[in-house]
């Protein structure tokens, strides 16, 4: 062995290097996903309020008179999932039940005072978290992005 010459072998990669993973896109949809919904966890710590809660009761202040099943299909969440999302909004007084004005045997939906206030509230959280996950991309990217994401999920 020549004299000054170590035997070990040097990684000549860092630390943060994760390989041929870094070429999966679903890993960094995953890793993406993660970092956004902190964000918005930490940014909706005082509310109270889940994603899907707040999606939820946005979706019937949009279309008032609403029922369960059209928002459960609109935001692609199964039957069982959004009954329970509505009970626990209903029973913080968010949002009430009713019978539609046009068919008898439909239930819908709609804000009360409280659900609307609410909402008010998590629109000012959403928009600070939309401006923090703008603030990455130009408005031409985000366009491309959103049209890019619904690729994946519709």
């Amino acid at each position: 062995m020549a004299k000054g010459k170590s035997t070990t072998k040097t990684n000549t990669h860092s630390e943060d290097d994760i390989g041929q993973i870094d070429s999966i896109l679903g890993f960094h949809i995953r890793l993406a996903q993660g970092t956004v919904y902190r964000h918005f966890t930490e940014t909706f710590t005082d509310l109270g309020l889940t994603q899907k809660q707040v999606s939820v009761l946005w979706l019937v202040d949009d279309h008032p008179e609403i029922a369960q099943a059209d928002i459960g299909r609109r935001l692609q969440i199964d039957r069982a999932t959004i009954m329970a999302i509505i009970n626990r909004l209903q029973k913080r007084g968010f949002i009430e039940r009713g019978q539609s004005k046009t068919d008898g045997r439909r239930q819908t939906l709609h804000l009360t005072p409280t659900g609307h206030e609410a909402l008010i509230g998590a629109r000012e959280c959403i928009l600070e978290h939309e401006r923090w996950l703008k603030s990455r991309f130009t408005p031409a990217e985000v366009a491309t992005l959103i049209e890019m994401l619904r690729r994946i999920h519709e």
